[in-house]
Parts: C-alpha cells; sequence; structure tokens
C-alpha cells in the first residue's frame, strides 16, 4: 500500500518535471487508442520511454509499458523502482543466456491485451541517425500479426539528455505519432519488414 502510494506521488513529481524540462508537444498522425499497440521510436537519451509515455491521456497509462534495458534500470533499486513501479516498464535482458527468450516477458504483455514501447536500435544513438533495427520487431510482428505496430519519432531528446551526460539542458521536444504500418505481409523476410518499419519511422523526422 505505502509502495503504490510512493510510486504514485514520484509519477506525478516526475510527469511534471519532464513536462517542464522538455515541454514536450505531441503530434497524433493517428489518434490514441485502448487497442493494443507496439510503439516503436527511435532512441537517443534515457528520458525517452518517460517523455513518449507521459504523452498518452492518463486513462490509457496503465495498460502501455515501456520496455527498458535491465543492466541500466535494474542497477540499483531506485531505478527499478521508477522504472517497474512508477513508470509500468518491463525490463530485459539485452545480453540473454542461450537457454532464454528475452522476448518472453513481452509475448506475455501482449497476451494480456497490453500495449508495449520499444527502441528496437537496442541502445542509444547520437540522435542524428537511426540505427538499424534488431530482430525482436519482426519475431513481434509474427507472433501478434493482429496487433498494430505504430512509429513514433522522438525530437531533440539527444540534446536534453546526450549520451554519456548527466546533465538536463531544457528543450522543447516533440513526439510524432505515425500511422499504423502494414502488418507483416506473408513471406516477407525479415531484413524486408525491418527496413519497411525503420523507413516508416524515419519519414517522420522533421
Amino acid at each position: 500500500m505505502m509502495k503504490r502510494l510512493l510510486a504514485g506521488i514520484f509519477r506525478v513529481f516526475l510527469l511534471i518535471s519532464c513536462k517542464l524540462i522538455t515541454g514536450v508537444q505531441a503530434r497524433w498522425l493517428s489518434p490514441p487508442t485502448n487497442r493494443v499497440r507496439i510503439y516503436y521510436a527511435n532512441h537517443s537519451s534515457h528520458l525517452d520511454g518517460i517523455v513518449l509515455w507521459s504523452c498518452f491521456p492518463a486513462n490509457l497509462r496503465n495498460t502501455i509499458h515501456p520496455v527498458a534495458a535491465k543492466d541500466y534500470w535494474g542497477k540499483s533499486r531506485l531505478k527499478r523502482f521508477i522504472a517497474e513501479d512508477v513508470f509500468n516498464s518491463i525490463l530485459i535482458t539485452r545480453k540473454p543466456r542461450s537457454q532464454d527468450n528475452p522476448l518472453n516477458v513481452l509475448e506475455n504483455i501482449l497476451s494480456q491485451y497490453q500495449s508495449l514501447i520499444l527502441f528496437p536500435e537496442g541502445t542509444r544513438g547520437s540522435g542524428e541517425q537511426i540505427a538499424d533495427f534488431k530482430c525482436g520487431l519482426f519475431y513481434l510482428a509474427k507472433q501478434f500479426p493482429q496487433i498494430e505496430m505504430v512509429p513514433v519519432y522522438l525530437s531533440n531528446l539527444n540534446r536534453v539528455l546526450p549520451k554519456g551526460s548527466k546533465l538536463l539542458v531544457p528543450i522543447i521536444c516533440y513526439a510524432t505519432f505515425g500511422e499504423p504500418i502494414q502488418p507483416l505481409n506473408e513471406g516477407e523476410t525479415k531484413n524486408s519488414f525491418l527496413t519497411r518499419a525503420k523507413q516508416a519511422l524515419e519519414e517522420l523526422a522533421p
């Protein structure tokens, strides 16, 4: 009970702080919905997941889970608390043991009719270019062909908290939510699908 209350207080504080520092403005080319979706975005800052999550209407946030790296967000009790209890994040291992499948936990969330926020580059970039996607997005598209995948282009987050920096710089940021991409075609290869998904994201860049 106390932990839940504390998480709620942290959530309000961090959401207000996030809005003050980034002034994030959401542009919706496809309106928010309670349908199960996978939102995927470019990744250049530790703030990406929080900023993107904050753009959703409050009534949808409990059913949308940012996916984050366990080796960073699970490093201390405070970080894990913020990720899991405050922002409903799912922590995954980026370098799993050979017998482990990190997608299992994501498939479980989707099977419960809840949505995900993914960063398919797998790690933060400079913000200047989008790196090639890891294969997880393809396997989820194959496993859940009925679930829409929506590209979201984040602008300026790399300037607020660049990779390697601990100093926040207040700058107006934008999150552009695109139209859902076409589902995985029958016989479509992994490379073809991931290239198409990446192009849809790049086309949202200002």
